[in-house]
């Protein structure tokens, strides 16, 4: 199982930040598994079981500051290296994260230290350009290659196939896009010389797309289980129930992840530039610095959807996510300012209780 740190995708940028950690008697190691109560580490000789320091869980201000599957960490190993104690968590290099799904406001860290992150979608009944920007918005926020997988080509005609692409595209889409089968093979051949030794990539998307078929297909043996899915509406009855890294004979490395039903996100300024590039290049043609983009006279957006340059569902969907992550933002603000407060009151008890 030896292997080189550098295979795991350890390149310089974390190199440099082993050297500021610089924790003694511990060493580099990748979450490669998120069980309940512990993780899975893995470094050049073997993959084991690893708990948090008492001191690293409890000064976690969220999820956000706990290791994630794709996470370096710095680790000090115990009986005959057969268990782990994690230190520290790497800074990431990039992240996928979202809304908390529900009505709790907070983030939810989805995986980290990603390369590409792949957006699948089935050709058939789960197509849909709005949702496919959100995704967009969430990868490019965290600072991930998007590329798009658009699965069971075998179930649409290549005049729909065309269409699909066509809309894609229609919508300022530039991202790399892969047609293929799961049942035929077709396109899994391009998507593997696709996978380069050392780098580290993601399948998202919902239930049933096809994910963990398609990367059992990569692993050569179903090392995942899935279920069928039903005719009447495509939707599969598997699901990933938890994230992990597996390292594929190549030597790349892949995510899978469990199908996404809510994708709110939590202000996404820098998603939203990358993902509609476009409006935000239109937006400085505006005849007014303070244009709204909504009833203006001389708004380039809104004559670049009378001309049919942007469309209407590309520049509603535009607005919808501006306007929905303006609003988790301003509610993640209140409830951080209240969980600070509430800190400090635990804080001033447990100090006034060692005074009596």
């Amino acid at each position: 199982m030896h292997t080189e740190l550098k295979n795991l995708g350890f390149n310089e940028w974390f190199q440099d930040k082993n050297m500021a950690l610089q924790i003694p008697g511990c060493r580099a190691a990748r979450i490669t598994g998120v069980n309940r109560d512990s993780y899975i580490v893995r470094n050049e000789n073997s993959e084991v079981i690893a708990e948090l320091t008492g001191s690293l869980l409890f000064s976690a201000e969220s999820s956000m500051d706990l290791p994630s599957v794709g996470d370096w960490v710095s680790v000090k190993y115990h009986n005959e290296n057969t268990f782990a104690v994690i230190h520290e968590v790497f800074p990431r290099k990039s992240f996928l994260r979202r809304k908390t799904p529900g009505k709790k406001i907070d983030y939810q860290l989805i995986a980290s230290n990603i390369d590409v992150a792949c957006i699948v979608q089935a050709c058939d009944f789960d197509f849909n350009v709005r949702r496919l920007e959100r995704y967009l918005v969430m990868i490019n926020e965290g600072g991930i290659e998007p590329v798009i997988l658009l699965t069971k080509s075998d179930l649409v005609s290549p005049e729909m196939m065309a269409k699909r692409i066509s809309e894609i595209r229609n919508s300022n889409i530039t991202s790399t896009i892969i047609t293929l089968s799961n049942k035929t093979g077709f396109g899994q051949d391009q998507f593997s010389r696709m996978l380069e030794p050392g780098k580290t990539y993601c399948l998202i998307g919902s239930s049933g797309v096809g994910k963990t078929t398609l990367l059992n297909h990569l692993i050569g043996r179903d090392l995942l289980d899935t279920n069928t899915v039903r005719a009447q509406d495509g939707k599969g009855r598997h699901t990933t129930t938890r994230r992990q890294l597996i390292i594929l004979d190549q030597g790349s490395m892949l995510i899978d992840t469990p199908g996404m039903r809510e994708l709110g996100s939590i202000e996404v300024s820098g998603g939203m530039d990358g993902s509609f590039s476009d409006i935000k290049k239109l937006s400085q043609n505006c005849r007014f610095n303070n244009c709204t983009h909504t009833n203006e006279t001389g708004c380039a957006i809104l004559e670049a959807i009378e001309n049919g340059e942007v469309t209407q569902e590309r520049y509603n969907n535009y607005f919808k996510l501006l306007k929905e992550s303006k609003h988790y933002q301003m509610s993640y603000i209140e409830k951080r300012k209240k969980d600070k407060k509430f800190g400090q009151m635990i804080k001033s008890v447990m100090k006034n209780n060692k005074k009596k």
